[in-house]
């Protein structure tokens, strides 16, 4: 436990990618086996049940610490974190722990069912034996995850750099519903080199935002012009009558999406192709909200798979019979791509064409690019005709045309506190809206505006507060902002009755008053 709870420290000690790398793999090669196996398992979100709910845990921590529970709830309110708030209460700063991690683990799933006094003893116990930070660590394992920038992909990379195995084959063994308790280190790295070969993508090809006029690239018949279209970006490989699909993320999502395992009786082994996962409601293309509900679910009911199945929309063909053919032109790829579809008609539901867009001018892009919205679209794609697929995002080639976002003036109601170098500042807001002469929230948001304006909003915040709910503050409704989003969908999980997507502050509408803000009927205009 002291050398995980070291590790959780070293990595949220810094924003270097390559540090972390080389903090994790020097980790995956001196750990213990099982202490490696529960570290893969935590960081790729597999952490078993919470035993016991916060309400006790705050509860014994205050009796701990010999301090009255409401001045536990205030410490809390100003941390932010419940772990680091019981890591710096409790007085014990000494450790004298000789429990690994996966000892501890196993005590935690074993801590789950038991009657509550039993559960008392053993974290009281544990708590006092751990120094300060042993004391976070085990905690956060309580309480939830760990916000160290660490994804399923570094982690891999560090894996591969550790034991020697190719990052693909280690993301194809980490896909699935496996867990501690049913695998082995071992097992989990090194069994599965065959069957990961055949299931191996090609690097993704990233384009670049277009900031100048299109007139700049020249002449329009060298180029062409499709929909970007709003969902997740995956690649189908199609190898021994068999079906895998990764994302973008270089992480094989194929247990996610059981629906398109079914390709595999339509489509020719030897293909591989790039394209968008989305959702398809009847007729139309679903929302990215609808796609998020299929998104980090361990399983798929049947229910989900009814109400949004997905499929992809192709625009590119990688491997075709075998072959490697990313180094002909957009144009060949696509005329291959065209041929492969009357093969797979029994299929359209799960895999469709990405549709060129007929122009000859410049102008017939831009206004293909102002309707894109109706499309359920982001905007536009440019490609050039001649160009081979890449690797990595390169300028020239390939272009992302993004519509202008939608923006609405909405009145700050709620605050918290920021996280890392914004700890100490209220960064993260929530923005309401009128309707029926009272404010509704709708969104929340955290980026946008610059240091000296947080700093500003935070003195604000504090000089105005009328209520507090936990670390979240209610403030006087007095400033309004521009807030900018991507796109609007309904949402019955949302008071407002809508979502809206990628939302930030766009600037601070000082030279508004609050009942000057746009109202819920303005922004439902835009659905």
């Amino acid at each position: 436990m002291r050398d995980f709870a070291q590790l959780i420290k070293n990595l949220d000690s810094t924003n270097s990618t390559n540090r972390k790398v080389a903090l994790l793999s020097t980790y995956f090669r001196e750990a213990e086996d099982p202490d490696k196996l529960w570290t893969i398992a935590l960081l790729s979100h597999r952490r078993p049940k919470r035993p016991v709910n916060t309400t006790r845990l705050r509860e014994w921590a205050s009796a701990i610490a010999s301090i009255p529970l409401w001045l536990f709830e205030e410490s809390y309110h100003i941390v932010g974190d419940l772990a680091e708030t019981i890591a710096l209460v409790i007085p014990q700063e000494k450790s004298s722990n000789k429990k690994s991690l996966h000892q501890r683990m196993q005590d935690l799933v074993a801590l789950r069912g038991k009657p509550e006094r039993e559960q008392r003893s053993y974290l009281e116990t544990a708590w006092l034996e751990f120094d300060h930070y042993e004391r976070f660590a085990f905690t956060k394992l309580l309480t939830g995850g760990f916000r160290i920038g660490i994804s399923q992909k570094l982690m891999t990379r560090a894996l591969a750099k550790a034991t020697g195995q190719e990052e693909d084959v280690l993301a194809y063994q980490l896909m699935g519903g496996w867990t501690p308790a049913t695998t082995t280190f071992e097992k989990l790295i090194y069994s599965g080199q065959e069957a990961a070969e055949k299931s191996k993508p090609y690097p993704f090809y990233l384009a670049y935002p277009l900031e100048d006029p299109p007139e700049e690239l020249g002449d329009p018949k060298a180029w062409f012009a499709e929909y970007k279209w709003d969902g997740i970006r995956a690649q189908l490989v199609c190898r021994d009558q068999q079906v895998f699909v990764w994302s973008r993320g270089e992480e094989l999502v194929t247990d996610k999406f059981p629906e398109l395992e079914q390709l595999a009786a339509s489509i020719p082994d030897g293909t591989v192709i790039d394209g968008e996962l989305l959702v398809r409601k009847g007729k139309e293309i679903g929302s990215f909200n609808d796609l998020q509900k299929r998104l980090g679910r361990k399983t798929v009911s049947k229910k989900l798979l009814t109400e949004n199945p997905v499929f992809i929309k192709a625009y590119d063909l990688l491997e075709w019979k075998g072959q490697d053919i990313r180094d002909r032109s957009m144009e060949e790829r696509r005329s291959q791509l065209e041929h492969l579809f009357p093969l797979h008609h029994q299929d359209s539901e799960r895999l469709e064409l990405s549709p060129l867009l007929p122009f000859k001018t410049w102008k017939e892009v831009s206004e293909y690019r102002a309707h894109a919205r109706e499309e359920q679209s982001e905007g536009l794609m440019l490609k050039r005709r001649s160009a081979p697929y890449g690797v990595g995002r390169k300028k020239g080639d390939w272009w992302k045309w993004k519509v202008d976002p939608l923006t609405i003036d909405a009145v700050l109601t709620y605050a918290m506190r920021g996280h890392g170098r914004r700890t100490n500042l209220f960064t993260d807001y929530t923005f309401a809206l009128w309707h029926e002469g009272e404010l509704t929230t709708f969104a929340k948001a955290y980026s946008g505006l610059s240091d000296a304006e947080f700093r500003e909003v935070d003195r604000f915040v504090k000089k105005n507060t009328t209520d507090r709910f936990g670390p979240v503050r209610q403030v006087k409704p007095e400033l309004v902002f521009e807030i900018a989003f991507e796109g609007i969908a309904p949402s019955s999980r949302h008071k407002s009755g809508v979502a809206v997507r990628f939302p930030r502050m766009l600037r601070w509408r000082k030279d508004k008053k609050p009942e000057e803000a746009n109202t819920l009927d303005d922004l439902k205009a835009f659905l």
